[in-house]
């Protein structure tokens, strides 16, 4: 079983590879008013989780500069499941207002990433 999810995770960054959606282009103001939103936000994710990817793609899609975390890592993993009360990927965390909030499950990270920069 390790040896076929070895290869559909490979197959599935490949074909993210060759078939990766264009980058939304703004204007350089916009851009940086758009990064400087985004530097509150992380997503914790394993690299060939068709989940992430998912995620990943609507990201660049939307032209967004946020920060991956590889929650593979022992230290993000503990993180994961101490702050944010399970390890599930993806998950997105959003810091507003010195508040930290944990979103899980890819259709709302996309949701909210589509409706707060599309």
């Amino acid at each position: 079983m390790f040896i076929i999810r070895w290869i559909l995770g490979r197959l599935i960054l490949l074909l993210n590879f060759i078939f990766s959606p264009k980058k939304l282009q703004r204007k350089a103001t916009e851009q940086a008013a758009v990064d400087a939103q985004t530097k509150s936000l992380q997503l914790y994710q394993y690299a060939a989780c068709p989940f992430c990817v998912k995620v990943r793609r609507d990201i660049r899609r939307n032209g967004l500069n946020i920060v991956t975390v590889d929650a593979k890592l022992a230290d993000n993993k503990q993180l994961l499941a101490s702050q944010g009360g399970k390890v599930q990927v993806p998950c997105l965390r959003i810091e507003e207002n010195n508040k930290v909030s944990w979103m899980y499950e890819s259709s709302a990270i996309s949701t909210y990433l589509n409706e707060r920069f599309a």
